[in-house]
């Protein structure tokens, strides 16, 4: 396939793309920065500098839209929010207008998403049916949501990437606890009860390839079966590491420090992907601290 991705310098684009790559596919990655993403991916994809000078994507057979700045690296101040939904929605409609505008449209859009579509859901086990709770990271999924199920229609399916915490050997969320517990200096954040539903890269760049090649759409949690809460995923990480992981976080202080985006760490959802084992997807990794060693080692 002749495949338009963007957001492919980020966590689950660079690792996808030489996964696609293999396969046989072509990949044209849509980004800002031409230098930082040549150098991001080694040179080794076509790049494009924007969708600005484009009428249509007759010439894709599929698109991957990834795009979206980092959601935990900044405060959640009214400016860094218009960021965070604008960076999002803008590209997503764009693309939408293009497929539209297509007289031989790519055959699927699959769109990002988090499970933060369902807001913070305590201890209720959490399926793509769940009613969602409506708080900042709903409003921004949702409105994410919409836009690329414009795009759906006969000749184009779209499917919506709910994805929870991607556990991989550099970047996301993981990236930002391990250096604290290489030292010993991690543990339990809040409460520790909250869940943390997560997903091995491998399975991650699995799933989305699962989704290209099958006549599927629609949303789709991009979570292991089995989410840990988070004073599980602390003893679990640290166990990989061969370090204690027993300083416990207070919430106040995880407020103090990060303001109403807290919530994204002391909140949580115990999601499960039962569309995706519901259409014949098989995990590879199953067991939390199995997967970490995988990627920590």
């Amino acid at each position: 396939m002749n495949i338009l991705m963007t957001g492919g310098t980020g966590l689950i684009g660079s690792y996808l793309i030489p996964r696609l790559q293999k396969l046989g596919h072509d990949v044209t990655v849509v980004a800002r920065d031409l230098d930082k993403a040549r150098k991001k991916l080694n040179g080794h994809v076509a790049l494009l500098g924007g969708l600005d000078g484009m009428q249509n994507l007759n010439a894709c057979d599929a698109v991957i839209n990834l795009a979206g700045e980092p959601i935990a690296d900044k405060r959640w101040s009214d400016e860094q929010k218009k960021r965070l939904c604008h960076s999002r929605w803008d590209i997503t409609q764009r693309l939408v207008d293009l497929i539209k505008s297509s007289d031989n449209p790519p055959a699927v859009l699959i769109s990002g998403s988090a499970i933060g579509y369902y807001g913070d859901t305590g201890d209720a086990v959490v399926t793509e049916e769940e009613t969602p709770h409506r708080e900042f990271t709903h409003e921004i999924c949702a409105r994410w949501e919409q836009i690329a199920c414009e795009a759906q229609s006969d000749r184009t399916r779209v499917c919506l990437l709910r994805t929870g915490i991607v556990l991989a050997p550099t970047g996301g969320a993981l990236g930002k606890m391990l250096p604290l517990f290489r030292v010993g200096l991690g543990g339990p954040v809040g409460s520790g009860h909250q869940y943390l539903s997560w997903i091995h890269i491998d399975d991650m760049a699995n799933a989305v390839i699962w989704l290209l090649n099958n006549d599927l759409r629609g949303p789709f949690n991009m979570v292991s079966p089995y989410p840990a809460q988070n004073e599980q995923f602390a003893h679990a990480l640290g166990h990989a590491l061969h370090r204690p992981a027993v300083m416990h976080v207070p919430a106040a202080t995880v407020r103090l420090m990060m303001g109403e985006s807290a919530t994204l760490v002391l909140g949580g959802q115990r999601a499960l992907p039962k569309r995706l084992e519901a259409s014949g997807f098989a995990f590879r990794w199953f067991d939390l601290e199995e997967a970490l060693k995988d990627v920590v080692g």
